[in-house]
């Protein structure tokens, strides 16, 4: 269908003269969108009858940023994470971010998959401002369970939760009946993977510590959480995989070279459906924030590791040993949830800010030459897009591709603070950063719904996706 021949209502869009970069390369080319698609990429197109034409000189275009780790309205029963699906979606975009795939809070014990997928159904629907998607989560595993895996699938819920830790943790032998199901059903599992047992016993330690001592200082966090109880747990779980039939694994939120060194060696034995996820915490941040006033702020599990691992993540990165950056965001306010560990580390509710950060944080990656542009979008778009389901409606600039774009100027320089962000939070932890370049335009499904750090969407425009299976040929 011809532009001049589409109703007056549908989106007409020419974005030219800037370096569009995908994963697989980067160069000057214009983009034409007609309605919610890409509809032509080529040189110096012409503008036709309705279009909109942005004028991207100077400036990279990218796809939609795709963050397949937030936690939005995530109940933990005490207490609440303070962004909800219309909050945190409003800062996902103004960050550059155009499609979520949420990961769940547990329901009632023992309850059905189905029944967090209702309740989050009913949190997203009218409220998201981008397009969504959900994990299912797992606090036991029988047979129900594992035939309301595959019935979930055709409902575009092709991705799995479990945790070795927490009262929802699944034990071993449930792990790998679960395992061998998916890997026959082509379903993603992914786990928070942490040693229970060991991080438990050092948490009474350093809790018994503290109070000798009069204190609780947030550092004990980090000491319980050491950097060889996630080692241990990646390692489990990835030979429990191979036993499997080398089933689909993808790692959370990983935070040390000790665990990437596990999963290096598991593939180096020949796993080949063995993923591994990253957050920019555990780039930008370090374990000397535990040692400040406002320590609290950083609570999280895992906890923040050492320089040395931040530096072995970030060559991983490049190198692709790690495959995804996530965010894990999951935002409490410093002033009132996080102070309740003010005299306990055990009752800080874990979790931070940073689903509006996450792309110009990873682009700043690309000006310090830790990145090329091209690995910075497969990392942050494509990747994740592929691995979950989305791909290539999502995280990718092509023709028939969904008109998920951002625009980022180069030349813009800021020092991130809180107060520039649109999370429902009263800080962030990487206040006073440097930014290198921030999005100043974002395009979902064709409509700009942010333009120079002001939303213009609206509320429940963002859409259920339903996914197909992973693409597991990431390395192949």
């Amino acid at each position: 269908m011809q532009a001049e021949q589409l109703p007056r209502e549908v989106i007409l869009l020419l974005i030219c003269n800037g370096i569009v970069v995908t994963a697989a390369g980067a160069g000057k080319a214009d983009i034409r969108v007609e309605g919610e698609i890409i509809y032509e990429i080529g040189e110096s197109l012409k503008p036709r009858a309705g279009e909109t034409v942005i004028d991207a000189q100077g400036k990279i275009v990218m796809p939609g940023g795709v963050d397949v780790h937030t936690h939005m309205d995530l109940d933990l029963g005490a207490v609440r994470a303070t962004d909800d699906f219309y909050t945190g979606t409003v800062a996902a975009a103004c960050g550059g971010t155009t499609t979520i795939v949420d990961h769940m809070a547990f329901g009632p014990r023992g309850c059905s998959i189905s029944h967090q997928v209702d309740a989050y159904h009913k949190l997203a629907q009218g409220n998201a401002v981008v397009d969504y998607g959900f994990h299912g989560v797992l606090d036991h595993v029988d047979d129900t369970i594992l035939a309301e895996i595959e019935s979930l699938a055709g409902e575009g819920i092709t991705s799995h939760k479990f945790y070795l830790t927490y009262d929802g943790k699944i034990t071993d032998y449930e792990i790998i009946k679960l395992m061998d199901r998916a890997c026959g059903l082509g379903v993603l599992l992914t786990v928070h993977a942490e040693n229970d047992g060991a991080l438990t016993w050092l948490r009474e330690k350093y809790r018994a510590i503290g109070a000798a001592a009069g204190q609780s200082a947030p550092v004990f966090h980090a000491m319980s959480r050491p950097p060889e109880c996630e080692a241990e747990a990646v390692s489990r779980m990835a030979w429990l995989a191979a036993m499997a039939g080398d089933a689909p694994l993808y790692i959370v939120h990983l935070s040390s070279k000790l665990a990437l060194e596990r999963i290096i060696e598991a593939r180096s034995r020949g796993q080949e459906n063995l993923y591994a996820e990253t957050c920019p915490q555990y780039l930008f941040l370090d374990d000397s924030l535990y040692e400040r006033e406002d320590a609290l702020k950083y609570v999280m599990s895992p906890p923040l590791r050492s320089r040395g691992n931040c530096e072995a993540l970030w060559a991983a990165l490049g190198e692709g040993g790690v495959d995804v950056v996530a965010t894990d965001h999951c935002p409490f306010f410093y002033a009132k949830e996080k102070q309740l560990g003010k005299d306990d580390f055990t009752k800080t509710p874990g979790g931070i800010p940073g689903v509006e950060p996450r792309i110009p944080l990873m682009f700043s990656g690309t000006v310090a030459g830790r990145l090329t542009p091209q690995r910075f979008v497969a990392l942050c778009c494509e990747n994740p897009a592929r691995l979950f389901g989305l791909y290539p409606k999502k995280g990718v600039i092509a023709a028939g591709s969904d008109a998920d774009i951002v625009i980022i100027d180069p030349h813009s320089a800021a020092t991130l603070t809180a107060d520039m962000l649109h999370e429902n939070c009263d800080y962030t932890p990487y206040e006073g950063l440097p930014l290198p370049g921030r999005p100043v335009m974002t395009i979902s499904r064709g409509e700009v719904i942010v333009s120079d750090g002001i939303f213009l969407g609206r509320k429940g425009r963002g859409s259920f996706l339903k996914r197909g299976l992973p693409d597991l040929s990431l390395r192949s």
